[in-house]
């Protein structure tokens, strides 16, 4: 009897594995790319953090056990130059210590900038034990992008490359010399706060902004701040992250006198408003009820109404259903020339009436004058709390709070891999 030809024919179990595998790396670096948004979005908490992270761990290591052949489909998926791509592609080449394969997606990430931070990601998404030899070969790289992500790695971990002595903040590169500066402040290192506060006169805007920002985080309340409360003040690429800081680091009347001072320039509302929720002060939250009237500004007044008082518009069911008129965004007319995203997509809408009652009941419990954080004053306590019950936007400032309360304390990072925060809430409990 002839037997049938089954040479270079695969089999069935073969197939389904080469499936399987394929899907868990598309799946891979589609959590990836939905994962970073959650990290920043507005209703996010640690625990859908948690959960997500659980996924993506799960497919990550359905490639990384398929070996070669997990890396094949890494391989197509990178035509597409995607970020989430790149992320998995990473965590895959460094977890394997395959450092031509790294190479490689070091020159893809500089030809295609977008997927620089996925790259980077990568390193601080693996453990510490995975990184060993890589980052050290990168901190010495002749290439800057590669000693950037070197320093990368390191803050994300929470590590000194030797910021003090090692020349990354003299790097000839101001994409170094940025990330350097920038990772002083995220790991604590006080050694180097003149190096910071000297950076604000750097010929580079992005040195500017993040040796201004380690200054302040390391305890800088002169050139750093001034610095800060500047950049806050004046439309740029850093103006978020200058403007929260400033606020919440700025004495009471510091922060109130910046505000009245935004006040006084036209089209400033959203940035007075959300400022009004970081400064804490319990004398703008009839002000900001207001505005919940306001379909322009209700969610905004509503997060910022949240961040004085702890109280949660959606739990406390002191919401309402979306106005039928509220264009917020891009929508499916052709003819609408509006394609702004919704900046308060996810936040949700207040009821005033409901508002008004809960702060009529609630009102004797906030002092004016006296700054309030998620209903608490700012102590090293009450923010811990906030890092393990509060939704994301809260979680940063929680964070940069304790830096503030004790400079010299490396930042906890709220993007981290949601098993290493759990291991680090429990340390500092």
């Amino acid at each position: 009897m002839n037997q049938p030809v089954t040479e270079n024919r695969p089999t069935r179990h073969a197939e389904v594995i080469a499936d399987v595998v394929q899907q868990h790396a598309n799946e891979g670096a589609d959590l990836w790319t939905s994962r970073s948004r959650l990290a920043a979005a507005p209703r996010a908490t640690f625990f859908d953090l948690r959960r997500w992270d659980r996924r993506l761990s799960a497919h990550l290591d359905g490639v990384s056990v398929a070996a070669d052949d997990g890396w094949r489909y890494c391989e197509a998926m990178l035509d597409q130059r995607s970020a989430g791509a790149v992320f998995v592609a990473a965590a895959v080449a460094i977890e394997a210590k395959q450092q031509e394969r790294l190479d490689g997606l070091f020159a893809l990430a500089e030809a295609a900038p977008e997927t620089r931070d996925a790259l980077a990601s990568a390193f601080g998404w693996l453990e510490r034990s995975h990184l060993r030899g890589t980052v050290a070969g990168l901190l010495k790289s002749d290439n800057a992008f590669k000693r950037s992500v070197g320093v990368a790695a390191c803050a994300m971990h929470g590590v000194d490359p030797g910021l003090a002595t090692g020349g990354w903040l003299k790097d000839v590169s101001p994409l170094v010399r940025a990330r350097a500066l920038r990772a002083a402040g995220e790991i604590g290192c006080v050694s180097v706060l003149a190096a910071c506060a000297a950076a604000v006169a750097d010929d580079d805007g992005d040195c500017q902004f993040w040796g201004a920002w380690s200054a302040v985080m390391l305890g800088d309340r002169h050139r750093g701040l001034d610095a800060m409360a500047g950049a806050g003040l004046a439309d740029g690429p850093h103006r978020s992250g200058a403007f929260e800081l400033a606020l919440q680091v700025m004495s009471f009347d510091e922060g109130h006198a910046a505000l009245q001072q935004l006040a006084t320039s036209p089209g400033q509302l959203r940035w007075l408003i959300r400022g009004a929720g970081i400064a804490g002060d319990p004398a703008y939250l009839p002000w900001l009820m207001r505005h919940m009237a306001k379909d322009e500004t209700a969610r905004l007044a509503g997060e910022a109404f949240t961040l004085i008082t702890g109280a949660d518009i959606e739990t406390l069911q002191l919401d309402r259903p979306r106005p039928d008129n509220a264009h917020t965004g891009p929508n499916e007319n052709p003819d609408d020339e509006n394609v702004e995203m919704d900046p308060d997509e996810g936040l949700p809408w207040p009821d005033p009436a409901g508002v008004q009652r809960w702060w009529d009941a609630n009102a004797g419990r906030f002092e004016p004058g006296a700054r309030s954080f998620m209903g608490a004053s700012v102590t090293r306590a009450h923010c811990l709390d906030v890092l393990t019950r509060g939704l994301q936007r809260q979680r940063d400032l929680a964070a940069r709070y304790l830096c503030l309360l004790d400079p010299g304390t490396p930042l906890f990072n709220t993007s981290a891999p949601a098993w290493r925060q759990q291991r680090l809430l429990d340390q500092m409990e």
